[in-house]
């Protein structure tokens, strides 16, 4: 018994780097994955930034909503620039490697993103309760203060929620195998590294995943719930499309992120398909937020309205500075 401690020990410190094995399967489409990919990263990137800096630059645009907004693109910008660059070498490379610390802090920064979206959309949600079915005192209750405590609430929670589970994770013995069958260091591919029982492990994580997905989850659903019964309620055709098309765009945006995070992690591990985990994968942190600025930019008429000022402005100044 002493002489298997010693072997799994050295197992696991021996551990310092993993290999991705990504899209491997798909060796001779790597190239045309590649230039897809990039394209994407470039459309969520080019498209996030622009909501943040048009949501800073137009006056009429600094309320609550599209504050937290802002926040949602900011933390898009984060969420796939933790794992796109990586993933986009891997097509370039027979085998990408990265180093066991890089892969921890990869599995933080994407764990602790994941937890302050879910909890983003859900304030999101709350906040158009308020405005729709609160109109009268919205402005007090939803003030200045409370965005910038909420906001912070979600970032503080979702950066510290994943700290036990990445302690229990990484002391685990990994002595399988280095080669992580995915595109990006997930818990799920991980755990399957491991050489020692992980249940307990799985246990913890799906318990603490259904915590922090379900219940703000439950709370859009209540808020949307609420958002309906006062929508039916209004007598004009004009002004339930007015006040649905508020929070349209978000309900969106809500149902294609839980859609698929909920699938990829609402599953015992073993019962999972690799295949079928990483095509969601790619839903929830490649495909979802190349979408969400897009569905905000172009169902939204006071977005659209700040855009075109925007361009506007930077269309007169090109036009000037060629003027000799």
């Amino acid at each position: 018994m002493e002489h298997i401690g010693v072997t799994e020990k050295e197992n696991q410190t021996a551990i310092t780097e993993f290999i991705l094995l990504g899209f491997g399967d798909f060796h001779e489409m790597q190239p045309l994955l590649f230039v897809t990919f990039l394209f994407i990263y470039t459309i969520t990137m080019s498209g996030n930034i622009v909501i943040v800096l048009v949501i800073a630059a137009d006056h009429n645009l600094h309320t609550p909503m599209y504050f937290f907004l802002g926040n949602l693109s900011f933390l898009e910008i984060c969420y796939t620039t933790t794992i796109v660059p990586k993933m986009l070498r891997n097509f370039l490379t027979v085998r990408e490697v990265i180093l066991f610390m890089g892969c921890v802090a990869q599995l933080y920064i994407f764990g602790s993103l994941a937890v302050t979206e879910c909890l983003l959309l859900s304030v999101m949600s709350y906040d158009r309760y308020l405005a729709i079915c609160h109109p009268l005192s919205y402005a007090s209750v939803m003030n200045f203060k409370v965005c910038l405590q909420l906001a912070a609430g979600c970032w503080i929670t979702g950066f510290l929620t994943p700290i036990a589970m990445m302690v229990l994770t990484f002391t685990l013995p990994f002595c399988a195998s280095k080669e992580v069958g995915h595109f990006f260091c997930d818990f799920m591919p991980l755990l399957k590294l491991s050489c020692t029982d992980t249940h307990l492990v799985e246990f913890l994580s799906f318990t603490v995943s259904a915590c922090v997905t379900l219940v703000p989850f439950l709370l859009t659903l209540t808020s949307y719930y609420r958002i309906i019964l006062t929508i039916r309620r209004i007598p004009s055709t004009t002004g339930k499309k007015k006040a649905f098309s508020t929070c349209s765009s978000h309900l969106l945006v809500v149902s294609i992120f839980y859609g698929t995070i909920i699938i990829v992690y609402g599953a015992p591990v073993g019962n999972q398909s690799p295949a079928l985990n990483k095509a969601f994968s790619l839903l929830y942190t490649v495909i979802s937020p190349m979408f969400n600025p897009l569905i905000y930019s172009l169902r939204n008429k006071e977005v659209k309205g700040a855009l075109r000022k925007v361009g506007s402005k930077v269309f007169t100044f090109l036009k000037k500075s060629n003027i000799p």
